[in-house]
């Protein structure tokens, strides 16, 4: 088994630590199936390796400007909505965000990142449905996990979680009262999925519909001070 794992660090991708013991299911799958059947071994060696894809873990090049936000996840931008409200669950009210979705397919890396730098104010999960990510009510009846992060200039960036269709587990570890930096990494989300964001009104967005966003990297906002 050490020899197995010490052989996935070889990869040529970081792997996230939450990928390990769904690719050494695959791989012991695999192995078991490929003794009654060369097909089917032969199929549980594209999946395997579809796995260890799933759960690569890339160094980004993080933005040196203070003042922008970065995009929490790969994917691409599928709603720019303004006047939206946050999830409930958080206390805002009726108060107006203007709000960004990220969709992440399959093929997406799925380490999320922190999108600015600052303290950690509020973590909320809430249990939910699977619609498909991309359906609008995703956002209010999916599993999901929202983060507060409030900026040195006093803003208010929201950036939550949502599992999709596939998903079915939100990995986060952010806490409540943590100092985070933009670009670190804070969770993934398995197989399929969404990140929402909500942007104070006067945060200029810098994003377009259908942009694709590479976690870390690409710029999504911007506080203009």
């Amino acid at each position: 088994m050490n020899d197995f794992l010490s052989a996935l660090k070889l990869v040529s991708f970081p792997i996230h630590k939450e990928g390990y013991k769904f690719i050494i299911i695959f791989a012991i799958a695999t192995a078991l199936l490929a003794m009654f059947s060369n097909t089917i071994g032969l199929i549980g060696i594209v999946l395997t390796a579809w796995c260890i894809f799933f759960f690569r873990d890339p160094d980004r090049i993080i933005p040196i400007d203070d003042n922008v936000i970065i995009s929490p996840a790969d994917g691409i931008i599928t709603r720019v909505e303004y006047g939206s409200e946050a999830p409930q669950d958080l206390g805002y009210g009726n108060q107006k965000f203007n709000k960004i979705s990220i969709f992440l397919n399959v093929f997406n890396v799925h380490v999320n990142r922190v999108p600015f730098s600052g303290l950690i104010t509020k973590v909320s999960y809430k249990p939910g449905k699977f619609y498909s990510a991309n359906a609008e009510e995703a956002s209010i009846d999916n599993e999901r996990n929202s983060a507060v992060l409030k900026t040195p200039s006093g803003h208010e960036i929201i950036f939550v979680q949502v599992a999709g269709l596939v998903a079915r587990r939100i990995v986060s570890d952010l806490k409540e009262g943590q100092e985070v930096i933009a670009g670190q990494r804070y969770g993934i989300i398995r197989f399929g999925s969404r990140i929402d964001m909500y942007l104070p009104e006067d945060i200029e967005i810098k994003a377009l519909l259908g942009q694709t966003m590479i976690g870390g990297e690409t710029i999504i906002a911007k506080i203009n001070k």
